[in-house]
């Protein structure tokens, strides 16, 4: 059965938005010049309109503007320069290795110049289908631009009718990943939780998060209608974001010690509660997404407060029947958790009140001027450019096997008479990757999408002989080619294939076997070239790279942790927005080892080196953030919190096990640890110790509602995170030295 809140979610998605604004952009104007029999014409205004709509991505609207006009020259002049040299197949190998590598090298900036540069390349080899000369290779040109300002202006008019759309939809996006985190996080409190799959769906998954964050927060603080706090949609859906943000740390913040909690509590029932409410709480928040994407408004169902209420009573039951002085430690354990799903639940109940969109909300110009402090301004440095000229530049090697490959690609078609071999340097084009993961990712869905997409286009024509029904089938292949050509790329294949065959059938109908034929073999052919150049032509293999991503994590970490734990030791005015701005390079670093972790797990087995010590580590380094997040939470709560000179010690330790994390990553020598963790904490536990001992006495007197309690509270929750820190700090410092021994020893090995 479908699931209606997925389908609803993808037709109220951007991806579906795009798809429908991308199939009407391209098509419009063939069907216009077809209709008066200029299908030639048509067909060259969609042909511009289709690479100029491959930049036309969620962004700042002045981004999309500058990308789509810049692309729109750019495919002009490379199509002129492309027909004036395909006369000279040397000329014509020439361009085809400088174009590849070039436009390739763009992948050093943002997404939307590296489409521009993708957008160049397809163009490039479209413009090799046909032949022309003279006058003709301007006017063929000319339409490509008139084709390009058409996409141009057609979605800066769509973008104009609804200006918050991709905002919502983003939004709506970045609600419903935040909300699959807090529904994994629940696994934690499962009857016999599977930590390490737990521990890598988290890392998938903040991965996600951390880059739909990113584009959200990019178009939020760029759009000049929000950061002037001039309309009450802008005002609610910044504070939507920002409330998101906040949950979203506050979900990182549960970390606790799951396996003595189990051991503790299994018995009692309570964990399984706290799980089945953190799965409502999952649930009502994809339902405020869904809301939001929708542009509607969404209503509270009081459930999850009545359920609170529930858990709360029950907590109080076991508090009164079961606490001792023997598992005081574990109760406020238990109290912490249920401490932040309350906040979880108060802030989740508050997010459906934005939805609304009331127009008495207060102003917040103050915050709208700080958040804007999380963007960089985005520069096209050439030195950028020349920097990277080196093999030790990812990017450089990539664009050298795309130049090379697209060389290789060219000449296999002429030696062999290919037919249609454009499509062989189309097929390495979209192949070809930076990643070899991705690439044989991309590899296996191309070849497989493009046979199945034979047979179903194929069946179509035997089974459908009216042209204007293949017509409106195909347009259907297309539209779903395009809504899911940004994320799924398997089905992005195996849905262009089908109309591509109906729509060479409507031009071509005699032919239709040959080009059937042509496209398989110059699949195949140009599959094999991008899956031997990733594998064999200077590759990439993650292991050589993944160190830089560990040392900028331990950088981050360390600068934050500096940052953070000072605030703990003396009354000084706490910056919280240059904490967000360390807290989100933390998270950024995260998912760029995350990332890098992922990636070679992907890659052959013989280049996997140090897997286990790579995998402890981004381990290690996610219950760090976890536990920053629970010592940011304490800042950011209204009431006294435990603050001290006697932290200082335990932070410079602390800070010392971060750097010298650092330096042995680059190469330096560093005696293996001798601290003990005991001797740390007695350098600022006797307070807590003293406050922990008469609580003791009170529990054993049944006195449980103190003053001595709330102090307690508020110290051991500190101070245990600093404990927590200094440890985890001191297993990443090992796990790196193991790291280090390993690679040491698979290099003596070697020689």
């Amino acid at each position: 059965m479908i699931n209606s809140k997925a389908y609803k979610n993808f037709i109220n998605g951007r991806f579906f938005s795009e798809g429908l604004r991308m199939t009407v952009g391209i098509v419009l104007p063939a069907f216009l010049f077809g209709y008066v029999d200029e299908l030639p014409i048509g067909i060259a205004l969609s042909t511009g309109a289709l690479c100029v709509s491959i930049t036309d991505s969620a962004g700042p609207i002045h981004h999309r503007a500058n990308g789509m006009l810049f692309c729109t020259v750019i495919i002009t002049i490379i199509s002129i320069i492309t027909n004036f040299t395909f006369s000279s197949p040397i000329l014509t190998g020439l361009i085809i290795f400088i174009f590849g590598f070039s436009f390739s090298m763009l992948s050093i900036y943002n997404a939307r110049v590296s489409s521009v540069g993708l957008s160049a390349l397809l163009i490039m080899v479209l413009s090799m289908q046909t032949t022309l000369v003279g006058s003709a290779v301007f006017l063929h040109a000319f339409y490509l631009l008139i084709g390009g300002v058409w996409y141009l202006i057609f979605s800066l008019t769509l973008n104009s009718l609804k200006p918050y759309k991709i905002i919502q939809q983003l939004s709506g996006e970045y609600l419903t990943g935040v909300a699959d985190y807090l529904q994994t996080r629940a696994s934690f409190y499962d009857d016999h939780p599977d930590y390490d799959t737990t521990y890598k769906s988290l890392l998938l998954q903040q991965i996600q998060i951390q880059a739909k964050q990113d584009a959200l927060n990019e178009i939020l603080f760029k759009t000049r209608a929000i950061t002037k706090n001039s309309t009450t949609a802008g005002r609610s859906l910044l504070k939507i974001y920002l409330d998101v943000s906040d949950l979203f740390e506050s979900v990182m913040s549960t970390y606790q010690q799951y396996e003595v909690l189990h051991k503790r509590f299994d018995e009692t029932g309570i964990l399984e509660e706290y799980r089945n409410h953190l799965l409502i709480l999952a649930n009502e928040l994809s339902e405020i997404a869904s809301a939001v994407s929708a542009g509607n408004a969404s209503n509270s169902n009081d459930r999850s407060t009545e359920n609170l209420k529930v858990i709360q009573q029950r907590f109080e039951d076991l508090r009164q029947n079961f606490m001792t002085e023997k598992n005081l430690n574990d109760f406020i354990g238990l109290g912490r958790i249920l401490s932040n799903i309350k906040g979880l639940t108060q802030k989740i109940t508050g997010l459906h009140y934005y939805t609304h969109y009331e127009k008495n909300q207060r102003n917040s110009n103050d915050t709208f001027l700080t958040a804007q402090n999380f963007n960089e301004a985005q520069t096209i440095d050439p030195v950028l450019f020349l920097n990277n000229l080196n093999l030790n530049s990812n990017i450089f090697r990539h664009s050298l096997r795309v130049g090379i490959s697209l060389l290789a690609g060219f000449l296999i078609s002429l030696a062999f008479h290919i037919g249609h071999n454009y499509w062989i340097l189309l097929t390495i084009i979209v192949i070809l990757k930076p990643a070899y993961s991705l690439t044989k990712s991309r590899n296996k869905d191309r070849l497989i999408g493009t046979f199945i997409g034979v047979v179903i286009g194929v069946t179509i024509l035997f089974l459908v002989k009216n042209n204007l029904a293949l017509m409106a089938i195909m347009v259907f292949f297309m539209a779903g080619c395009y809504m899911f050509i940004r994320t799924k790329y398997f089905i992005s294949v195996l849905l262009m294939t089908p109309y591509l065959v109906i729509f060479f059938h409507l031009i071509y109908p005699s032919a239709v076997a040959s080009l059937l034929y042509d496209r398989l073999l110059d699949t195949s052919i140009g599959s094999a070239i991008a899956f031997a150049a990733s594998l064999f032509f200077v590759p990439a293999w993650e292991h050589t790279t993944i160190k830089k991503y560990m040392e900028d994590a331990t950088q981050k970490n360390k600068a934050y942790y500096k940052k953070l734990a000072f605030c703990f030791t003396s009354e000084a005015l706490i910056d919280k927005e240059e904490l967000k701005l360390f807290r989100k390079e933390v998270f950024t670093a995260l998912a760029n080892v995350s990332d890098a972790f992922n990636r070679m797990l992907s890659e052959p087995k013989r280049f996997q080196k140090n897997v286990e010590q790579v995998y402890r580590f981004v381990v290690l380094n996610h219950i760090l953030t976890s536990h920053f997040s629970a010592l940011s939470f304490y800042l950011s709560d209204d009431k006294s919190i435990f603050k001290s000179s006697i932290f200082l010690p335990v932070i410079t330790d602390t800070i010392s096990n971060l750097e010298n994390t650092n330096a042995i990553l680059n190469g330096q020598l560093v005696e293996a640890s001798t601290e003990n963790i005991l001797n740390v904490k007695d350098h600022f536990t006797k307070e807590t110790e003293q406050l922990l001992a008469k609580r003791k006495m009170e529990i054993a007197e049944r006195n449980l509602e103190t003053s001595t309690k709330n102090k307690l509270i508020e110290a051991k929750s500190v101070t245990d995170q600093f404990t927590f820190i200094y440890n985890v700090s001191l297993d990443i410092k090992k796990c790196v030295l193991a790291y280090i021994d390993e690679e040491v020893r698979e290099k003596l090995a070697l020689h």
